[in-house]
């Protein structure tokens, strides 16, 4: 396929240390619940659209990049959103269209390696090392995919290409919408060092805010401590962080990655008070979830619920018995003794969520990533 690029031949350069140096890309679709609204319906291009939720009820699932201008993002209640932006549309999921086109976009995948571990029906880690067009440039493979992607579906996805996973993913942020960012070997510590760590994959909001307690700020920071502070201070997270702040991690690319949980949830457009009603909307939670482990051929055995109240409090209750679920009226009568310990109760229900855990059974990649949520 032509020269190799000074990228790519640089993600071939030895490092010092032990550390395993891969062909990792990072593939990330571009707002993708709602650039396929705004595809699949020309009255929605270029207007600022929100999947999911009400303009009263609710919350984002995803925002068009006209919407994020005015500061909407996913998982924002929906009233905030509508208060940001008063022009912003909003468009019910379909979930069974964004799966086919993730089905599209994974076939694209497997043209190009068998290695390849999906994050969600947007987003996954592909590992080019050894690929099945036999293409020696990683980034002449990023452009290809994106191209073919954007050729097939329409839709605009970036990518990450670096010699970890970590870095991979940073680096398919850093030039969305639409684009391709290379780090190589050479550049990995430095691109670490002067990124604040609240974007680092794997230190969330709360973390980010204790590290700051502790003066950790940026990469630069974070390597500053030594790996024995880390540990007393992040238990077994302490050892990624350290590596991390080097640039290095070693975790492969899995392809047969499992899903932990299969769960459904709905945010009513009015507050649930008593019990049947919020028994009626329970059922249709349990039957979703049911179906998706009966078509993945799938059991669980740990039933949790998730509420949350009008004043927006969030609790989850849940069990675990001792063989698996069996049938969905034992799913259902689980998750409705759960719910029935929570009346009577003070407040409103808003949202109601079941989830199915502690999984076993075999089921297809392509079902692995399928998203429940309503």
């Amino acid at each position: 396929m032509g020269e190799r690029s000074d990228r790519d031949q640089q993600l071939d350069a030895p490092r010092e240390g032990t550390a395993i140096l891969r062909k990792i890309i990072h593939v990330d679709m571009d707002a993708f619940f709602a650039s396929v609204e705004q595809r699949d319906n020309p009255d929605l291009r270029g207007k600022p659209v929100a999947v999911g939720g009400s303009a009263a009820r609710g919350v984002v699932a995803a925002a068009s990049y006209e919407a994020r201008k005015f500061g909407v993002r996913s998982a924002m209640p929906s009233i905030t959103a509508k208060r940001k932006c008063p022009e912003l549309i909003f468009v019910p999921p379909r979930f069974d269209a964004y799966r086919a086109v993730s089905q599209q976009i994974h076939a694209i995948f497997a043209e190009h390696t068998p290695l390849i571990e999906p994050l969600s029906l947007d987003e996954a880690y592909l590992d080019v090392t050894d690929n099945l067009p036999g293409i020696p440039v990683a980034t002449t493979i990023a452009e290809m995919i994106r191209a073919k992607i954007k050729a097939e579906t329409g839709l605009t996805a970036s990518a990450g290409v670096s010699y970890n996973k970590f870095l991979a993913k940073l680096a398919s942020g850093q030039n969305k919408p639409d684009g391709l960012f290379v780090i190589t070997p050479k550049l990995g510590p430095a691109f670490v060092e002067a990124l604040p760590v609240r974007k680092f994959h794997g230190v969330g909001p709360a973390t980010a805010d204790k590290m700051a307690r502790l003066g950790i700020e940026t990469g630069a920071d974070l390597r500053a401590q030594s790996l024995a502070f880390l540990k007393e201070k992040f238990g077994k997270a302490g050892p990624y962080y350290y590596w991390i702040a080097r640039g290095i991690d070693e975790r492969p690319v899995r392809a047969d990655r499992e899903r932990k949980s299969v769960g459904a949830e709905d945010t009513f457009a009015s507050d649930l008070f008593d019990l049947e009603s919020a028994r009626k909307e329970l059922a249709p939670l349990v039957g979703k979830v049911w179906r998706y482990c009966e078509e993945s051929s799938i059991q669980g055995r740990t039933v949790t619920l998730k509420v949350k109240f009008a004043d927006f409090q969030q609790i989850t209750r849940s069990r675990t018995i001792g063989g698996v679920i069996e049938a969905e009226t034992d799913l259902a009568t689980v998750a409705g003794t759960l719910l029935e310990q929570l009346f009577p109760i003070a407040k409103g229900i808003r949202l109601l969520g079941v989830t199915l855990s502690n999984l076993s059974g075999t089921r297809t990649e392509a079902d692995r990533q399928m998203s429940l949520t309503i």
